[in-house]
């Protein structure tokens, strides 16, 4: 691959990766997460989960990083909408 390539790819992981941030840290400061869909995190974190899977299973160190952090990142205001939701008085 050339150099091209690789840092398109870079920027493009950087991106989605980090583009949760701004999520995790309005519902810490918040803790507001009733406009969070519990069904696309619950999937968007299964497909990190494989993603990271897949990395980890071809030793790409790329892959693995980002999935890593958007695991993290995903996993965290998916476990925010989990304990939002079994704190609500019913």
């Amino acid at each position: 691959m050339n150099e091209l390539t690789h840092s398109i790819g870079a920027i493009a992981a950087f991106c989605t990766t980090i583009s949760f941030l701004p999520q995790v840290l309005k519902i810490l400061k918040t803790g507001d997460t009733r406009a969070i869909s519990l069904p696309m995190y619950a999937l968007f974190v299964a497909g990190v989960v494989c993603w990271l899977t897949y990395g980890w299973l071809r030793s790409d160190w790329p892959i693995i990083a980002a999935n890593l952090t958007t695991g993290m990142l995903s996993g965290t205001v998916l476990l925010l909408k989990l304990r939002s939701l079994r704190t609500k008085p019913r």
